[in-house]
């Protein structure tokens, strides 16, 4: 009997610290479809830091998981591209924050901003405090605030932190830093 206990004992432990992990750190997910090409693509494996926000704010370019809004049941992935209190605006093409056209180098120059059913083409909207504008890199293959409107703080899961799969991607996911 005290065999069994002792093989049984690290099992149990590191079951106990994984679910520690996974429930209060670190989360996976997969990427499911093609709304953050070309940046991310459909079967990729990333390791989610669910720690970041709690002290932190999200900023501006940062890749984040977070729970979609009703009706879907799922986890979606985007960018920040608007913070709370400032203005956004779709207009030509482009994002614009409090008037000043978004740089986004990380996009092809071919990917245009078209609006949606929320975010009207020349019509600006003032982002709510606790509230995000997040769009999809793949802007035509994309459900995001355009459509969806903000997202609450509190629907983040987390910050995108590590790629992990495919193998010949492994490596910290990049994330866009602004000058404004």
């Amino acid at each position: 009997m005290k065999r069994i206990l002792d093989t049984l004992q690290p099992i149990v432990m590191a079951f106990a610290v994984f679910m520690m992990i996974y429930l209060f750190l670190f989360q996976p997910h997969k990427v499911d479809g093609s709304s953050m090409y070309p940046n991310f693509h459909d079967k990729e494996y990333i390791l989610t830091d669910k720690v970041s926000y709690r002290k932190g704010s999200p900023q501006r370019g940062d890749v984040v998981i977070f729970h979609a809004p009703p009706p879907a049941n799922s986890d979606y992935i985007k960018r920040i591209v608007g913070l709370p209190g400032e203005t956004i605006m779709v207009k030509s093409g482009y994002v614009f924050i409090n008037g000043q056209r978004l740089p986004e180098l990380y996009l092809p120059t071919t990917f245009l901003t078209l609006e949606k059913s929320f975010l009207r083409d020349g019509v600006p909207y003032q982002i709510p405090a606790g509230y995000y504008m997040m769009f999809g890199d793949n802007r035509n293959y994309s459900s995001d605030s355009r459509e969806l409107g903000p997202i609450s703080k509190s629907a983040i899961v987390g910050k995108a932190w590590v790629r992990y799969w495919p193998a010949d991607k492994i490596g910290l996911v990049p994330h866009q830093r602004y000058s404004f």
